[in-house]
């Protein structure tokens, strides 16, 4: 996991990511940019174990705006096709996948209701860095992990003051 949020490694299927910034002015400043993750022997403390139909939920409220969101994901019209895309995107990982969030809300067990929540309403162990580069000072973050026998899949939504 470490590999990913640093991005030292390519997709094992060959296919592109989506990193908008893997060449931008903050990888000068802070080289893991966003993130600046524990060491490995801290991360039980930082990561909660995932039901499937949780993680489904955390991915989908990534969809959500951090700041001002107009229509989370439990109001809108379109909820369950948000719900279908999040359950496509994890079906990659295959039947066996272990789901892991940095969402505090999910110390309480593996079930944590994110679509009742919603992303604001999420509060986290962060993994950003707290370096300001470029008038930005991110403030908000919510992780999955999706860990198969073959993969390691990171999903983060990032949110910025």
């Amino acid at each position: 996991m470490l590999a990913v949020l640093r991005r030292e490694v390519a997709d094992p299927r060959g296919r592109p990511g989506l990193d908008a910034d893997r060449t931008g002015p903050g990888r000068d400043a802070v080289p893991a940019y966003p993130f600046a993750p524990p060491p490995a022997e801290r991360f039980p403390a930082y990561l909660r174990p995932l039901e499937r139909a949780a993680a489904v939920g955390a991915l989908a409220v990534m969809s959500e705006e951090w700041q001002f969101e107009p229509a989370p994901v439990r109001s809108r019209p379109d909820r369950e096709a948000v719900l279908a895309d999040a359950r496509t995107l994890l079906d990659r990982y295959g039947p066996d996948a272990e789901y892991w969030t940095n969402a505090v809300a999910a110390g309480s067990g593996p079930a944590p209701d994110f679509v009742a929540a919603g992303l604001r309403g999420t509060a986290s162990y962060t993994f950003l860095t707290g370096a300001y580069v470029n008038g930005l000072d991110l403030c908000d973050d919510l992780g999955l992990i999706a860990v198969s026998a073959d993969e390691v899949g990171v999903f983060w939504s990032v949110g910025a003051c």
